[in-house]
């Protein structure tokens, strides 16, 4: 009886070990997939940039009427091509340098210019003031956001204004916070 009793507690024990060591196992490969899920979102992202990046590089020329052949033909491709040199995908922030029908060309940082494709779904605002594509005047300082579009360009969802009042009362409470 003692021989029977030890035999099923010792069974017990194992059964608790292969349990906790299949549990363990379990939560290791959920550890490993979230890493794994993880690493590939970034790569993604990154991608998207990298491509983003390359599609403006390689449609610059049309976008600002240079040679059909781009400016430096297929010898830009020679020159290293370093991580910053990635170009804002999403977004600009810059002066407004040309005004089109469809679209308004912004120099942003770096001295590089920018296309920027505005269609009806464009918000533009100044302060809490939404406006229409007319009252947009070159030397206007902006704030572009959008998604790229396979030239190259930004199709811009917000354009944000700003005039120079925003720097001036910068860091001066207001007495009604969340009125203007």
């Amino acid at each position: 009886m003692d021989k029977d009793l030890n035999n099923n507690i010792i069974e017990k024990e194992n059964k608790e070990n292969k349990q906790d060591i299949l549990k363990w196992v379990i939560i290791g490969l959920i550890g490993f997939s979230l890493i794994v899920l993880v690493f590939g979102a970034g790569i993604f992202v990154g991608e998207l940039k990298a491509r983003s990046s390359y599609l403006w590089a390689e449609s610059y020329h049309k976008n600002f009427a240079g040679p059909k052949e781009g400016f430096f033909g297929d010898n830009w491709r020679r020159f290293p091509f370093p991580g910053e040199d990635f170009v804002e995908n999403h977004g600009v922030f810059g002066e407004i340098i040309q005004i089109n029908e469809d679209s308004i060309i912004i120099r942003g940082g770096n001295n590089s210019e920018r296309l920027v494709v505005v269609n009806g779904n464009t918000i533009i605002q100044l302060g809490r003031e939404t406006l229409s594509k007319q009252n947009l005047q070159v030397g206007e300082k902006v704030v572009i956001i959008g998604s790229p579009n396979e030239q190259g360009q930004i199709e811009a969802k917000l354009i944000r204004i700003f005039n120079g009042e925003e720097l001036i009362n910068k860091g001066k409470p207001s007495i009604f916070p969340f009125f203007k």
